[in-house]
């Protein structure tokens, strides 16, 4: 059977309905913009490790808007309202790209630094406070979004080079590599840990805080594990498509897996929706907190 034919018959590109695109763009939207304004308005979340996680929500919410912007321009321009190769239509997909790359690329950042500080808080626990500063947190996530930025124009601009292809894909692997590492240390560093403070005599004192610590440190680092699962669940498809893209521009059969990009698609933004559930599920102070705010406790106090 020829490559053709293959394409033309066996594997007919998947095509997943606009109204699709645009409710889980305004879904996750919606629950984002929550995560980062809870976050912000409650001082209890006013830590590190929250501050992360309203970065990779705030990347999350540019993502559902440049998504849900792109899809409406979509239907703009099906029913006649955009020229699909204008000019400034082509330059505002430029920076749509630019944007979606830069929430990528912020994603990624935001687990590694949420890596990082579940390690030194559980690992480093006395000093935890004096090495991770909101001073430094600050300073981190100003270095995140700057690098993000950079990055994300120099993407678009020379994606056409296959170079630039392959630093994409080797970051996305690089990065899982890294997270993945310390996240196995991590767990494995922990249960030697739990194994020496149950072997203590149980009337050495600070015992059962030390657990009590630990306990709360790796429920953290769990609900982080399982936030980064959904990641790569989520974003692996793609990189897949990028890859095959590089390896077999012409094989029908690398043309089949090509076939289903906006299934791909629709799982990258599927996973902007999925982290807020997380939270809320993993979370107490953010679900008290989403209550708070989606009830208007104070407006009820008031009145």
């Amino acid at each position: 059977m020829s490559t053709t034919t293959v394409n033309q018959t066996d594997c007919p590109e998947v095509k997943v309905p606009v109204t699709l695109f645009f409710t889980i763009g305004v879904v996750s939207l919606a629950e984002n913009l929550l995560v980062v304004v809870s976050v912000i308005l409650n001082r209890n979340l006013h830590s590190p490790m929250f501050c992360f996680i309203c970065s990779l929500a705030a990347f999350n919410t540019m993502a559902s808007l440049t998504k849900t912007w792109e899809t409406l321009m979509i239907v703009l321009a099906n029913v006649g309202q955009l020229e699909k190769k204008g000019s400034s239509e082509m330059k505002l997909d430029d920076v749509m790209d630019s944007l979606l790359c830069m929430c990528f690329v912020g994603s990624i950042s935001s687990f590694l630094a949420i890596a990082v500080d579940r390690y030194i808080t559980i690992f480093h626990a006395l000093r935890y406070h004096n090495i991770m500063t909101m001073r430094r947190t600050k300073a981190i996530l100003g270095v995140i979004w700057i690098t993000c930025g950079v990055l994300a124009v120099l993407m678009v601009w020379f994606f056409q080079s296959k170079f630039i292809m392959i630093c994409f894909v080797a970051f996305f692997v690089v990065s899982l590599a890294i997270i993945c590492f310390f996240y196995f240390y991590m767990f494995m560093l922990a249960r030697i840990h739990a194994g020496k403070i149950a072997a203590l005599p149980s009337s050495s004192g600070g015992k059962f805080g030390r657990q009590r610590w630990r306990g709360s440190s790796m429920r953290g680092a769990l609900t982080l594990t399982i936030l980064f699962g959904a990641f790569v669940v989520c974003w692996t498809p793609f990189f897949l498509h990028l890859i095959l893209i590089m390896v077999c521009p012409m094989n029908p059969y690398c043309e089949c897996y090509r076939s289903l990009f906006e299934l791909h698609v629709v799982l990258m933004m599927s996973h902007a929706a999925i982290d807020p559930a997380i939270y809320a599920f993993r979370s107490a102070e953010l679900r008290h907190t989403f209550r708070k705010m989606l009830l208007c406790s104070d407006c009820k106090q008031r009145s």
